[in-house]
């Protein structure tokens, strides 16, 4: 199983990783720990806003498509769609297009 760590500023283990399915599996004993030692309002919840900044990549983050679903969705190939994420600037034109597809069922 692979499990990241991310530490804090000063080197100190803040944040953890993990998958999905472990995180499902261990929901309860979670929640029960995070209810005995700290209040709910302790935790913020995870809003990919925060890290990612490029528009076309939180809109797809946000609709939960993969860069490959994207791709095939706007008659491109996956490796445009990372290319058009990593960049630092994307036009209106670029965003509405993206919209679109993002809306195809």
């Amino acid at each position: 199983m692979n499990l990241q760590v991310i530490k804090s500023i000063d080197g100190k283990d803040e944040y953890v990783l993990l998958p999905v399915s472990v995180y499902n599996a261990l929901r309860d004993q979670i929640n029960n720990r995070i209810g005995k030692t700290k209040s709910q309002k302790d935790y913020v919840a995870f809003d990919p806003a925060d890290y990612v900044e490029n528009p076309i990549a939180l809109a797809r983050i946000k609709a939960g498509i993969t860069q490959e679903s994207l791709a095939k969705k706007m008659g491109v190939t996956q490796a445009y769609i990372s290319k058009i994420e990593a960049q630092d600037k994307v036009t209106g034109k670029l965003l509405h297009k993206v919209k679109i597809a993002i809306e195809k069922k």
